[in-house]
């Protein structure tokens, strides 16, 4: 035991006595918040432009252009018809909503029409105008059916429609799907951090092969299986700190919620950390050297990132890129983070954390065939 702590202590004390080293392992993965908020965390509500043109000069037109007026997140400016194609090219207007002559007459005969909605931006934007707007326009020209042609009967049922008091009670959710994707953003940056740093921890047994360092401490009574297991408590610890440091700055200086407890998410991170070194051991133990272990590592850590989704949402990339992501453990911690922020409970995902222990296990005992077989590291386990 002693000879572990001693072997701990050193490992950690050479690390992080390069000032780089620190900046690379523990504040490194803050990265991924700074681009969650660049992403996600803009409050601002949108606000659509819409201009008017007005050819019929009416009440019922009129009470129109003030509906929308009154809309939220509506800006209206009341334009010619000549300066249409220049503020619509130029994006000064989102859309503009033209009445032609004859819009207030078709309305009285329960048959709207006379109405144009010009935009360049699609349907994001003429959908919205378009569910409000055409809405009203039906009740009123749904008065002009019923009145027949009759003025005073319309004037009469429309004007009662105008007074008309509604009652309406609104409640509001607390919207969490921004925070949920900051977090899923910010753990998937993570997650890479996370493989990276173990690969460069692990590194040390060939860096410290490679001086002759390691077969002088197999000369006292450290053996190599001591030897293995220091560096997989360094890993452990290097990366627990990690997301420790990640999550508290997280919660606690940007205010993004986890919507978990945050003792769900540094359990199902600590899973992830034992599949991390499993895989640093796993390339470490097929490489002669350094520079062999740095290719093969980048190999299999950038390419599996992106495939399992840590940097964009799994379900935009073809379906069967999507099946090839199942096989990753990246992308089951990422989708036990994700049931668990729409409300499961931990135990309710008991075979995704056997998945998870499974793929550790798998690692491990790859990493310990290996390097029982490799006769260069003259039996490290």
């Amino acid at each position: 035991m002693k000879e572990i702590l001693w072997l701990v202590q050193n490992t950690l004390s050479v690390t992080f006595k390069q000032k780089k080293n620190i900046i690379l392992y523990l504040f490194m993965p803050l990265i991924g918040i700074f681009i969650s908020l660049i992403a996600y965390g803009s409050d601002q509500k949108m606000v659509l432009h819409v201009g008017i043109v007005n050819h019929d000069e009416s009440r019922i037109t009129s009470d129109t252009i003030k509906f929308l007026e009154d809309l939220e997140n509506v800006k209206v400016t009341k334009l010619e018809e000549s300066n249409v194609r220049e503020k619509i090219i130029s994006g000064e207007l989102d859309s503009v909503i033209t009445f032609d002559r004859g819009y207030s007459e078709s309305v009285l005969q329960g048959e709207p029409n006379y109405i144009r909605l010009t935009s360049i931006k699609g349907a994001e934007v003429t959908g919205f105008i378009k569910s409000y707007l055409y809405q009203y326009i039906d009740n009123i020209s749904t008065i002009g059916k019923i009145a027949n042609g009759n003025q005073q009967a319309f004037d009469s049922m429309y004007k009662g429609y105008q007074k008309a008091n509604f009652s309406l009670t609104t409640k509001s959710l607390a919207d969490t799907s921004k925070n949920n994707d900051m977090t899923y953003k910010t753990i998937g940056f993570l997650i890479m951090i996370m493989l990276m740093s173990a690969g460069n921890m692990s590194e040390i047994i060939l860096s410290e092969k490679e001086n002759r360092t390691y077969f002088r401490l197999l000369s006292t009574p450290i053996n190599a299986r001591t030897y293995i297991l220091s560096n997989v408590i360094v890993n452990m610890i290097v990366m627990i700190v990690q997301v420790l440091i990640t999550l508290t700055v997280m919660t606690t200086i940007f205010h993004i919620d986890l919507n978990i407890p945050y003792w769900e998410a540094m359990a199902v991170m600590f899973l992830f950390a034992l599949i991390s070194v499993g895989i640093s051991l796993l390339t470490t133990s097929f490489a002669n050297n350094r520079s062999a272990a740095g290719a093969l590592q980048n190999l299999i850590v950038l390419p599996t990132v992106m495939l399992s989704g840590c940097f964009w949402p799994v379900e935009v990339m073809p379906a069967s890129i999507q099946k090839v992501a199942n096989f990753l453990p990246q992308r089951w911690t990422l989708d036990t983070l994700t049931k668990l922020q729409d409300g499961n409970t931990l135990g309710s995902l008991y075979l995704n954390i056997m998945i998870l222990l499974a793929f550790a296990a798998a690692f491990f005992l790859i990493a310990i065939y290996k390097f029982s077989r490799n006769q260069d590291t003259r039996n490290f386990v």
